[in-house]
């Protein structure tokens, strides 16, 4: 049977962090026991549309799924065990943050064959923390995994989050060295991206500005300081500092027995995310719920964004406000740009046999510059990013874009 991603959206959280620009937002208990009705009823009413399908991850995102009661996520479970073919040893995934969860959540989430958890810590700092909006601090965090492991997870992901204003790259070595310590099979290390429409574009657009004009530091906290009311929390790390964490990220982890396999995500032997990497790979994935995204046999669409009208949707076609089939040149696109996050990068054989000719046919002058800059290199028959085109990966994607 073919494979299948399965991403079920929970939008609900306690409060919107200060950087997320994600599809979520605090709502009543009556509010979130709509949400699960029309969500069990979209996925059920959805399932005769991959029944030639076998369910191999499942990830429950968000928002903040542990938010909600569990009784409600392993009615999602159930759904899927009834109405689709769900792989024995599927790799079923939960997001959870600090001070959400507790003993007997966690124990129901394992019961209902969740078995792997992401934990969202971002910092073990208390003050970067507060900083983010976080409703965690430092020992919230450390709870929370410890419960994690007591009822019986034995794949964990924590997620940390670098290039946090004030932070220094001794402040990000400790926050890895403290989570390596407690040896989760997974981490994911990403930098702070700041997006429009957030409170951080509102508090350190300027920043960014003076940034990218080339200024140190110290000359933009004093250019901040002579701005009348543009007093800011702390300065953003300068891209040289963001870069030695970068490399710091992979040199201490690899102490610590982890393989980088993307860009941002880091592993023990064996523990990749399998879900994560049906993305990256181009697999198909079916998404429910609100605003969730789909891509199955080269057509993507994604569900409705607004809860109101998602709520009252009586037809599952109804629910999708965005269609758009894949043209021949996209779907190669996405393999290269998708694939070279991979370390393991794209292998040509494999490539030609999914979309006609080797990569250099398609692109071949990007390639040659790519490679003529140390960007891009062959090794052991891959093509793939070099360590410095790691650094500059965004520049060597928008050649295949």
């Amino acid at each position: 049977m073919k494979p299948l991603a399965v991403y079920i959206h929970i939008p609900f959280c306690i409060r919107k962090c200060a950087y997320c620009d994600f599809l979520s937002f605090p709502q009543t208990a009556e509010m979130q026991k709509q949400y699960f009705e029309k969500l069990l009823w979209e996925m059920r009413k959805s399932a005769g549309r991959y029944a030639e399908y076998e369910v191999r991850t499942v990830f429950i995102g968000g928002g903040t799924p542990s938010v909600v009661d569990a009784e409600s996520i392993a009615a999602l479970m159930d759904v899927l065990r009834q109405e689709y073919r769900l792989r024995e040893d599927a790799e079923c995934t939960i997001e959870c943050n600090p001070g959400t969860a507790d003993a007997e959540k966690l124990e129901i989430y394992r019961r209902c064959g969740i078995n792997r958890i992401s934990i969202g810590c971002q910092s073990l700092h208390d003050r970067e923390l507060q900083l983010l909006g976080r409703i965690h601090n430092k020992e919230q965090f450390l709870d929370c995994y410890q419960m994690a492991r007591a009822a019986g997870f034995e794949n964990i992901n924590v997620d940390l989050m670098s290039g946090l204003p004030g932070q220094t790259v001794s402040d990000w070595e400790q926050n890895l060295r403290a989570v390596a310590d407690l040896e989760p099979e997974h981490i994911s290390a990403y930098s702070l991206i700041i997006e429009e429409g957030t409170p951080f574009y509102d508090r350190y657009s300027r920043q960014l500005e003076l940034r990218e004009k080339g200024l140190e530091p110290e000359e933009i906290r004093q250019r901040l300081q002579r701005g009348a009311g543009n007093a800011q929390d702390a300065i953003l790390p300068s891209e040289d500092a963001e870069r030695e964490m970068y490399h710091s990220t992979r040199r201490i982890l690899q102490q610590y027995g982890y393989r980088q396999y993307e860009l941002s995500n880091y592993a023990k032997p064996g523990r990749e995310c399998r879900h994560n990497l049906v993305y990256w790979q181009r697999g198909d994935y079916a998404g429910f719920g609100l605003g969730a995204a789909s891509c199955v046999k080269d057509v993507r669409w994604k569900n409705e964004t607004d809860l109101q009208r998602y709520l009252l949707c009586d037809d599952v076609m109804s629910l999708q406000t965005e269609q758009d089939a894949l043209t021949p040149e996209e779907q190669r696109s996405e393999a290269m740009f998708l694939g070279l996050r991979l370390t393991e990068g794209i292998d040509p054989t494999d490539y030609a046999k999914r979309y006609g000719r080797f990569p250099e046919y398609y692109y071949v002058d990007w390639i040659d510059k790519m490679k003529q800059e140390g960007l891009l290199e062959e090794a052991e028959g891959r093509l793939q990013l070099t360590e410095a085109g790691r650094d500059l990966a965004n520049v060597v994607m928008a050649g295949f874009v």
